[in-house]
């Protein structure tokens, strides 16, 4: 009888194996060689940089290097108005520059969304100036503002202005010939973008509009526009990072000249860091702009409402 019993006895459930960790962490593994070297190549700088903002450092005065706590910083907002200078000078050129390619990009998109013959080779010419680099960039313009053979030439000729006038020597002109020459490459950028988001608006929403007999102004307004709110939020705050940070044009264009009329914060700090090789207020100049930007970034997405509904 034991033995029926035991015959009879059902078979232990199997136990169950625990669910490898391995193929939830295998993406985390996958990407990590790339994300280490991507946080080396990004976190070494900026921690550097803040590292000698609390240094004197200087590679050809080395008797006076060493820890000086906030004293760069004190320098900078106290003793420096050239700090002031540069950086009421670049919040200028980061809000003209910007709407006005904001403005012109708008309406290049605009117009080249729409269908005409040679669409395509309008579009091509209209975006290729963003393939040229900042300092090629400049190079064009610097021979097309030359005195001597340049537009001011054939100026001359016609009859306006004189002969020798240079744009980029004379303060009252070089602000406005480098915003042409910056915007002669950042408009299309602005322009991509909007084109981008202009595709997918349906067609629907403006037959229906013209059914009710609303008016072009009215579809821009109430169908167009909302739907690039986040297109030109998102636009407008990547291009006044870079137009601040911009240092190559200016730098070939102008050199910061004359007279430092056109010398933003970053041309400023890299003529501290490269002429002076006064690398420690150079990095506590880097630092205060990058407190400056992250800041207005926040600010400026907090207040546009970025991500939110539309309505």
């Amino acid at each position: 009888m034991a033995q029926a019993a035991a015959v009879a006895k059902p078979p232990a459930p199997p136990r169950r194996r625990r669910a490898s960790a391995t193929p939830r962490r295998l993406p985390y593994l996958l990407i990590a060689p790339a994300a280490l070297l991507m946080l080396g190549f990004i976190a070494y700088p900026v921690i550097s940089v803040f590292y000698y903002s609390l240094q004197e450092y200087n590679p050809t005065k080395p008797w006076r290097n060493g820890f000086v706590g906030f004293d760069n910083f004190v320098h900078a907002f106290t003793e420096d108005p050239l700090f002031w200078d540069t950086l009421t000078f670049s919040a200028k050129w980061v809000f003209v520059e910007v709407g006005l390619q904001l403005l012109f990009g708008l309406a290049l998109a605009l117009i080249v969304n729409q269908t005409f013959v040679g669409r395509a080779l309008g579009r091509a010419m209209v975006f290729s100036p963003w393939a040229v680099s900042g300092v090629l960039t400049s190079a064009i313009w610097v021979l097309l503002y030359n005195s001597q053979t340049g537009i001011t030439r054939y100026l001359a000729d016609a009859g306006i202005g004189s002969y020798g006038t240079s744009w980029l020597s004379d303060t009252g002109t070089v602000f406005w010939a480098a915003i042409v020459a910056d915007l002669w490459r950042g408009v299309p950028f602005f322009a991509i973008l909007i084109l981008a988001d202009l595709q997918s608006v349906s067609k629907d929403l403006y037959e229906a509009a013209e059914v009710d007999g609303a008016s072009r102004i009215k579809q821009f307004w109430h169908i167009t526009l909302p739907h690039l709110k986040d297109a030109i939020i998102l636009s407008t705050l990547l291009r006044a990072v870079w137009e601040f940070n911009n240092v190559d044009l200016l730098y070939t264009l102008t050199g910061g000249g004359p007279a430092g009329v056109t010398t933003t914060l970053p041309l400023y700090v890299a003529n501290t860091s490269v002429d002076a090789h006064n690398f420690g207020y150079a990095s506590a100049l880097t630092t205060v702009a990058f407190v400056i930007l992250l800041f207005c970034s926040i600010v400026y997405l907090r207040l546009s409402k970025f991500g939110g509904d539309n309505k």
